[in-house]
């Protein structure tokens, strides 16, 4: 998808799958996590150390910029493969980490990694971007903030000429879709407290996600609170302002999501890359606004609203557990083999049936995500409209798929 220089569009990867994504659907710059030292060690497959060349090597040929994570709280025992890390992300030539703890901002300073500060650090003001531009030339700002707050912080950044370790004026970031913790900037205790998994180690066990039943306690009368889950927000959403986000001069919108699926990167990523290219063009408006709102509803989500950012006081609950995706997708086959002159894909259906005119998804760790209606087919080498479980079938498609990829199908949701 065609990029339009602007503010960048940061998206997640949790996988090769969803890296080769998130890139296919036009982000500026991936971030990922690798070992335990980031926020997603318990809800997502993390990559290696061993996978930093790799994907620095992806990233660099698709001329997109590579984050490491490194953001969670970092303990004595933990110092040594802090420094392992950073110093394989440097050798492998990622393009910066994001801390939030001083330890590794300290480190990648004296071997010259560039740093982001993470949203974990809680920005809230001027004064602390002063302070963390000795490290750092792009922040995360604390997600409690109003876009009119963080306005004026853009705006003191230039009156007062910050500038990070580049020489350059100090950028900053915010979320701009995804997933919200009910704590502040994510410095939850719950999984501490009552699980001895630490959030702040990657570990959360999401307690905010469940329902709850309340006990007064003097005489035990006990009711449960039915109404709303009172502690699991709903998902961030910009889209419908994201105008107001790029002039309160903010230099990075991220997409929340590593523990996601590789077609919620593709779908989220392609919907804000062509809001931000909308934007630049002096197109958008709302019917465009209207019609990434139904896609984005599309892929997992727990409903969503505009966090605080528009001067909101509380925040908006789930009434219910799980997503609220408007489609499905279920496992089909996988990929066999890939007839570049006729450009023709084989797959075979491992599982359910497939008919013409369903809608298909193939995703793969390189091939990222594809979508399609299928439109024909020939099933064991004959044209047919519909194929049962361990069927090979044929069909024309234009990307080249590969041995390892999966086959899905979209339906809607129950």
């Amino acid at each position: 998808m065609k990029k339009i220089k602007g503010i960048e569009l940061m998206s997640p990867a949790g996988s090769f799958e969803s890296l080769s994504a998130g890139i296919k659907a036009g982000a500026d710059s991936i971030y990922f996590g690798v070992e335990q030292l980031n926020m997603r060690t318990k809800s997502t497959h993390n990559f290696t150390v061993d996978d930093l060349s790799e994907i620095a090597k992806i990233t660099k040929e698709n001329g997109v910029k590579s984050y490491l994570t490194l953001n969670t709280i970092v303990y004595d025992h933990d110092i040594q493969l802090m420094k392992k890390i950073l110093n394989s992300a440097k050798e492998a030539g990622i393009t910066a980490v994001i801390a939030s703890d001083h330890a590794v901002m300290n480190y990648s300073k004296k071997i010259n990694l560039p740093v982001h500060i993470s949203t974990q650090a809680n920005i809230t003001n001027i004064d602390t971007v002063e302070f963390y531009s000795s490290f750092a030339d792009v922040m995360v700002l604390a997600r409690e903030l109003s876009l009119l707050q963080v306005e004026q912080i853009n705006k003191e950044i230039e009156r007062r000429e910050i500038l990070g370790p580049s020489g350059k004026l100090v950028k900053t970031e915010i979320f701009g879709h995804g997933a919200l913790c009910m704590a502040v900037s994510g410095k939850c205790y719950l999984s501490l407290h009552s699980n001895f998994s630490s959030a702040n180690r990657g570990a959360c066990i999401q307690n905010c996600r469940k329902s709850y039943i309340v006990m007064d306690k003097d005489d035990g009368v006990e009711f449960e609170v039915d109404n709303e889950y009172i502690m699991s927000a709903k998902d961030l959403c910009t889209i419908d302002f994201l105008d107001k986000v790029i002039q309160a001069g903010v230099s990075v919108l991220k997409i929340e999501g590593r523990g996601r699926s590789a077609d919620y990167v593709y779908t989220t990523t392609q919907c804000y890359r062509e809001a931000i290219n909308s934007f630049a063009e002096g197109s958008y408006n709302k019917d465009k606004i209207i019609n990434w709102k139904e896609r984005l509803s599309t892929v997992f989500n727990r409903g969503f609203w505009d966090g605080y950012y528009l001067g909101r006081k509380m925040g908006e609950w789930n009434n219910e557990a799980g997503s609220k995706a408007t489609k499905r997708k279920i496992y089909i086959g996988k990929g066999l083999k890939y007839y570049e002159q006729a450009q023709i894909g084989e797959f075979l259906i491992e599982a359910q049936n497939v008919k013409v005119g369903d809608d298909l998804i193939i995703t793969g760790p390189t091939t990222g995500v594809i979508e399609l209606v299928l439109k024909e087919m020939r099933v064991d080498d004959e044209p047919n409209n519909f194929a049962k479980r361990g069927s090979n079938i044929t069909f024309p498609i234009l990307e080249k798929i590969r041995p390892s990829d999966k086959l899905y199908k979209l339906i809607p949701a129950e």
